[in-house]
């Protein structure tokens, strides 16, 4: 299928500075959508509209949803069905959705993760808000571009880690940062998923009418259609996503970051199996290394997914996936729905500090309001962008099968060059960021 032809442009380059990030990572917005009062409704365009993007759908529904895009027919006319009141206009390639629909606020971008910097990029190039599914993007260097152009263009961005906006959250955080458990030294985090293996398909069978596969592609290189890697399964292959760690560690490793205040590690290492050239392993352990912060002494932090999830943390048995935090005083064990202490004789009279962090409106609330006036988004680019270097960074070590040495100013591996491959890709004619 040949690309039609894409405004110029879509494929200028950003070329904020790395100083652009050394802030607050918010700033008052500049775009038309600030002019809007908090009741009129946004100009959405969704990218990406059925599985997992179905929720985001669903999440700016209450706005003006004036354009969809997928790849899948099927998957796009239900979601105009089920959105018909908003009479939306129909796309397979965002590349002309964005071309086409100038006068849009806001993108959703929840396509597979080899598209989301793409899509991201072109959007906010033109000056549009974004709202992007995690993990942020397929490489660091996207990641690292990205959060620049969001602080350079002043734009309200959110990232998809929808369950930082959970209550359950915001009570650990306050109850690390008060010292619950003393300084914290170490964190472990597991996933029980097991997103690998696989090996290339030999066969090739027709695409299906339905699907427009050289769109899906998108910026990857060419191969052959094969049902193996629609609708979920893409995530095991490096070509469009990052395994286990990549499509789940924004979850569970922003709770160690908001808690710890982190950014940038300065070393990581992994152990897996052999590594694939084309999968993502089917169990990882991870190591990574970080500076201090005002609120944590320098600390190591252990990610294991797949057939290394562990049944035990720290003495105790632990649920299929969380968080361990290990301190001076204690320990603490926190998943999405709650949080313990431990040992349990010493804290049982603990009484938790008194709740400093605001609830949040909700997830998309938040992100619609920064849109419309300005206000502050507690997943905004500049927190998630190095939540999301850090998740790719595991896959880096692990890929170039060794440990790694990281100089986040520079964006670059020091002691073992052959890493720096991972860190940014080509893309195919016709694509950029």
């Amino acid at each position: 299928m040949s690309n039609p032809k894409i405004n110029r442009r879509f494929f200028l380059k950003s070329t904020a500075t790395a100083a652009a990030i050394a802030g607050t990572g918010f700033h008052r917005l500049a775009s038309a959508a600030e002019s809007k009062s908090p009741n009129e409704l946004l100009d959405v365009a969704c990218i990406g509209v059925q599985n997992r993007a179905s929720a985001n759908v669903s999440g700016v529904s209450g706005q003006n949803i004036v354009a969809m895009c997928d790849i899948d027919d099927k998957y796009l006319d239900k979601a105009l069905q089920q959105y018909a009141s908003q009479k939306s206009n129909k796309y397979n390639d965002f590349r002309v959705l964005l071309d086409k629909e100038k006068n849009i606020d806001a993108v959703v971008v929840s396509t597979p993760d080899h598209t989301h910097a793409p899509a991201s990029m072109w959007a906010m190039q033109l000056g549009k808000h974004c709202y992007c599914e995690k993990p942020m993007t397929h490489t660091v260097h996207e990641a690292r571009e990205m959060t620049k152009l969001a602080v350079k263009n002043k734009l309200a961005t959110q990232l998809g880690t929808q369950i930082h906006a959970g209550n359950n959250y915001r009570r650990v955080v306050e109850a690390v940062q008060a010292g619950a458990v003393g300084d914290v030294t170490s964190v472990d985090v597991w996933v029980g998923k097991g997103w690998g293996g696989g090996t290339i398909p030999t066969d090739k069978p027709p695409v299906p009418k339905n699907v427009h596969w050289d769109l899906w592609l998108g910026p990857a290189a060419y191969r052959p259609y094969s049902p193996v890697y629609m609708p979920a399964n893409w995530r095991r292959w490096w070509d469009f996503g990052g395994g286990t760690l990549g499509d789940m560690g924004c979850h569970y490793i922003d709770l160690v970051f908001w808690a710890l205040k982190l950014k940038y590690p300065t070393e990581i290492s992994a152990e897996g199996p052999e590594p694939d050239p084309n999968t993502a392993p089917l169990g990882l352990t991870v190591n990574y290394k970080f500076p201090k912060t005002d609120v944590a002494p320098a600390i190591e932090m252990t990610w294991r997914d797949g057939d290394h999830t562990p049944k035990e943390v720290g003495g105790h048995k632990v649920p299929g996936s969380g968080v361990m935090f290990h301190g001076t005083k204690g320990k603490m064990f926190a998943d999405y729905g709650g949080f313990k202490l431990y040992p349990e004789d010493k804290y049982a009279d603990w009484k938790a500090p008194e709740e400093s962090i605001p609830n949040s409106i909700g997830h998309y609330e938040e992100w619609i309001k920064g849109c419309k006036e300005g206000t502050p988004t507690t997943c905004n680019f500049s927190y998630s962008g190095p939540l999301t270097e850090t998740v790719l960074l595991g896959n880096v070590a692990f890929r170039s099968g060794g440990p790694i040495k990281w100089d986040a100013e520079n964006l670059k591996v020091t002691n073992n060059e052959s890493a720096n491959q991972f860190i940014e890709r080509k893309y195919r004619e016709g694509w950029r960021i």
